[in-house]
């Protein structure tokens, strides 16, 4: 067993900053208290044994500190961390059967890749059958067996990360942590790589903390995410359940590509159903919608209304937009358009057909099912 929980965990980072480095991290966001910056706060996750679960959010906003601290690599300020039901916070990393891939693989250059991956084998003093044995395992399910007399220099950028994850899995971690491992790689590399550690996943008994800004790998890699902004836990959930029901306007912003689309609105209640009305267009909400927030009795306000580019229809009616640009996607177009004074994009399936919307007044529409509701106040999702 491999589960882990971190319960209130806190990072606190004392001062050690001039007054002018201090009121830049207020105007981040980042909490001044009088112990110093708070990067991590009230973190609570229970992560399953042999889960994947992803860390996503922009840079600075805690992710790589907390994986640090599960690493042992960063003391925790408060809080409790377990790994199989055993207390960590004080356990040295090298006692807590993790491993750890870093985004700058971290390869011994004069080695070679057999060595770079026998290397902590070796210094626990493994029998060299053994050592023999999993490291010819860990380059067979990686594909490198071929690379195995190479020094780091003769690699390729992805044959590389594939070295580091195999010196990382050579040890049969309780869990595996991977801080950024793709972001060194071009995007054909990274979508390899994303594949090959799905295919990875499936061949070790494991449980990855993986730790990423691009949303893409938290999407397709993970079985639940954690979307983290400054130090905060904004929502925990499957990738499908975070992209249709986001909680707030951050998530439902940092989600999905291209980003989800804004527009001023109005929530009215007419014959007991509720509805979105914006520039005079209105759209009758779905059933769940309606039971969601006549639960929580929501009244008649102001709103954020969302949705997002590829639910957008262009039709004789709806919301006033002037395509301003017009990208050839091959099997769609994506129509960056001028909506008031917002920016708001929607993607146009082109069925083959060459259309030209540059400078066209367009309508757009789209159904109750596919709006989200968000408080102008708060920015929470007035549905949870």
């Amino acid at each position: 067993m491999s589960d882990v929980r971190l319960i209130n965990i806190k990072k606190i980072y004392p001062f050690t900053e001039s007054r002018k480095d201090q009121k830049e991290n207020k105007k981040n966001n980042l909490q001044i208290t009088n112990e110093g910056v708070v990067a991590v706060q009230e973190f609570n996750l229970d992560i399953a044994d042999k889960e994947f679960i992803v860390l996503v959010g922009p840079s600075g906003c805690g992710k790589s500190t907390t994986l640090r601290m599960v690493a042992g690599l960063e003391e925790i300020s408060s809080g409790e961390l377990y790994i199989d039901g055993e207390y960590m916070n004080d356990v040295a990393p090298k006692d807590r059967d993790i491993a750890m891939v870093f985004q700058s693989y971290a390869l011994y250059p004069h080695m070679t890749v057999y060595d770079n991956m026998a290397y902590s084998l070796k210094i626990k003093h493994t029998p060299k059958e053994e050592i023999e044995r999993k490291v010819q395992e860990a380059a067979e399910i990686l594909d490198i067996t071929q690379y195995l007399k190479r020094k780091p220099k003769a690699l390729s950028g992805g044959q590389r990360q594939r070295v580091a994850i195999g010196r990382a899995i050579v040890r049969d971690p309780k869990v595996l942590l991977m801080d950024e491992p793709l972001s060194n790689l071009d995007a054909k590399l990274r979508n390899q790589m994303r594949a090959e550690i799905i295919k990875l996943r499936k061949r070790i008994n494991t449980t990855f903390i993986y730790v990423t800004h691009d949303q893409t790998e938290a999407m397709t890699l993970g079985d639940r995410i954690v979307v983290m902004k400054d130090g905060f836990i904004q929502q925990i959930g499957t990738p499908q359940e975070v992209y249709d029901h986001p909680r707030n306007l951050f998530v439902s912003g940092f989600i999905g590509t291209p980003q989800m689309n804004y527009f001023d609105a109005k929530l009215i209640r007419e014959d007991g159903k509720y509805a979105v009305v914006s520039d005079g267009y209105k759209v009758v909400l779905a059933d769940e919608k309606q039971e969601r927030l006549s639960a929580k009795g929501i009244e008649e306000q102001d709103v954020v209304l969302g949705v997002r580019p590829d639910h957008i229809i262009l039709g004789n009616e709806g919301i006033r937009g002037r395509v301003d640009v017009s990208e050839l996607m091959g099997p769609s177009c994506h129509l960056h358009m001028s909506v008031g004074d917002k920016d708001v994009i929607a993607i146009v399936p082109t069925e083959g057909k060459a259309v030209d919307y540059m400078n066209k007044e367009v309508s757009l529409n789209f159904n109750g099912s596919v709006c989200h509701v968000f408080s102008k106040d708060s920015g929470l999702n007035l549905e949870f």
